[in-house]
């Protein structure tokens, strides 16, 4: 085999390694050692008598991430073909880059000092993927435990970040191991894999323990969750909000009782043209039918997803994501949660995690000169959103519950959920809309995401969904009650109030933090070139 089909065969090993292992694919085990053909590439490269050897590493290692983007999230097509190619494009090419930064470090530092840069930049990576304009958590490494929520019951101390942490340490050690070794020799391979394969079983064993001590809690909510399987693209936005409200207590009708804690309808689920004007709401048509429904049922609190919007009459723009209408009218978008209670005053949550592209241009300042205002169309208002800074939860007046309002994206982020939490949250609730991605593993990746955030807070949560999935999960990460996809339904059940505050909810994504100041150090180390050329270290 020549050396360049050797190399494309690991750099495609890899990638599709990385990709069989995720949710909801089934192979979760192969994430392991699914990093170990690149890493072999690396070293091959770094070692033969070719040049171009950088070139050749971005290329093979741009590769195997395309292929590992491609593999766990080509349904973004299903919404929009630019926005799918944008988001696998862009996110293979932060990786490969990362790949070449480890390469290039590896010739400046001790080689176990340059592996460890290796682990500390990917997660500190993963952080800035959290945070920054082009954010793209989903394939975030730890991730991918999803599925397997036997395993990772400790992510309520280190969060996805653990696993993250985990996956790589372990590739990089077994790779270690194999590289040393004689493969003519298969028993000392398989003596040398013993104490990898215990850093294995050691965090399960570990997290069955734990999935044990969850405690059972006695006070039960009761909580109607609202899929009205509403065509994003078409039906929905030809309705009005008055349809919407009588579809509501329509499908209501044979379940809501004078017990229910809770009702739960989708994101944006009343968005009727520009949506409802904020400061006006309260003396809006759907507030007052609202209360009028809920007379009757003084113990509910419905809590829906709807669209906002400000106008402003300037000149200017009066902020960054306002939207140009005409001349001096400018709108303020929000994607938001709705509290309504009888004889209680609405409380308002804004969406602050934003869909790259849909709901928010990245670094506008920058694009908007050079791309105008070009957004991504998913259905709907196609326009960038204002966002709310910190979280804000409703409150229950009757049975002193508290929810945190948790808009679809939002539930990829698990610090950011550890808001809501602090700031007493009994109960997670999640409202999204899994129909822009069809019949896809999109939906049930989310869905599937979503259970990390049980586990990281240890609170049960209520999902509903516009179309599949909505479901119960409780704190352990378990799908208590879920629906199909496609089908217009009610799911009706109960769920427990827990008010125990986890170390992660408590102190966040400590070892990404730490990750970051570890790759910041070795980087500068390897820039001052201390180490470079010495061979000792090798």
């Amino acid at each position: 085999m020549s050396k360049t089909i050797k190399h494309l065969s690991l750099s495609i090993a890899s990638g599709i390694a990385l990709g069989l292992s995720w949710p909801i694919q089934g192979l979760t085990a192969l994430i392991f050692i699914s990093l170990i053909p690149l890493l072999y590439l690396e070293d091959s490269i770094l070692n033969d008598n070719s040049k171009l050897k950088s070139l050749r590493i971005f290329i093979h290692s741009y590769i195997s991430f395309l292929i590992w983007n491609l593999i766990t999230t080509w349904w973004l097509y299903n919404s929009t073909l630019f926005g799918m190619l944008f988001a696998n494009l862009c996110n293979s090419l932060f990786y490969a880059l990362i790949f070449l930064l480890f390469y290039w470090a590896k010739s400046r530092l001790p080689y176990r000092s340059a592996y460890i840069f290796l682990i500390s930049i990917w997660i500190a990576f993963e952080k800035l993927h959290l945070i920054w304009d082009f954010s793209w958590t989903w394939l975030n490494l730890g991730n991918v435990f999803s599925e397997k929520i036997y395993w990772i019951q400790w992510y309520e101390y280190t969060g996805t970040f653990g696993g993250s942490l985990w996956v790589l340490c372990i590739n990089v050690w077994i790779f270690q191991l194999l590289k040393q070794q004689d493969f003519t020799s298969i028993k000392i391979i398989i003596r040398k894999l013993i104490a990898p394969l215990i850093a294995i079983a050691l965090p399960v064993a570990f997290s069955l323990y734990l999935y044990q001590k969850v405690e059972v809690q006695d006070k039960v909510i009761e909580v109607i969750m609202m899929q009205p399987n509403i065509d994003p693209y078409n039906s929905k936005y030809k309705l009005t909000n008055e349809d919407f409200l009588n579809q509501l207590f329509s499908q209501l009708k044979p379940h809501l009782t004078k017990s229910t804690d809770y009702v739960l309808t989708p994101e944006t689920y009343f968005s009727e043209g520009y949506g409802e004007e904020l400061l006006s709401f309260r003396k809006s048509k759907i507030h007052n039918e609202l209360q009028k429904k809920l007379a009757s049922f003084p113990n509910t609190q419905i809590i829906s997803g709807i669209q906002f919007y400000d106008t402003y009459f300037k000149e200017n723009a009066p902020s960054l994501t306002a939207n140009y209408i005409k001349k001096n009218l400018w709108v303020e978008y929000y994607n938001s949660a709705l509290s309504e209670q009888y004889q209680k005053d609405i409380e308002v949550y804004h969406k602050s995690k934003l869909v790259v592209g849909v709901e928010n241009m990245p670094f506008k300042k920058i694009l908007k000169p050079l791309l105008g205002d070009f957004m991504i169309d998913m259905g709907g208002t196609v326009a960038s959103r204002r966002i709310q800074q910190k979280r804000s939860v409703f409150s229950h007046s009757m049975n002193q519950e508290i929810a945190a309002p948790v808009i679809c994206w939002e539930s990829i982020f698990g610090e950011f959920v550890t808001g809501y939490v602090k700031e007493g949250a009994t109960f997670l609730a999640v409202i999204s809309n899994d129909a822009w991605w069809g019949e896809t593993p999109g939906h049930k990746q989310l869905i599937s995401y979503t259970r990390l955030r049980a586990i990281e807070n240890r609170r049960d949560i209520v999902r509903s969904a516009n179309t599949g999935i909505s479901a119960i999960i409780d704190a352990r990460g378990e799908i208590i009650k879920e629906t199909k996809y496609d089908l217009k339904t009610v799911l009706k059940g109960d769920i427990t109030s827990r008010s125990k505050l986890t170390f992660y909810t408590r102190y966040g994504d400590i070892i990404a933090r730490w990750s970051i100041f570890i790759a910041v150090l070795f980087f500068l180390l390897a820039i001052s070139g201390r180490f470079k050329k010495n061979k000792f270290f090798k």
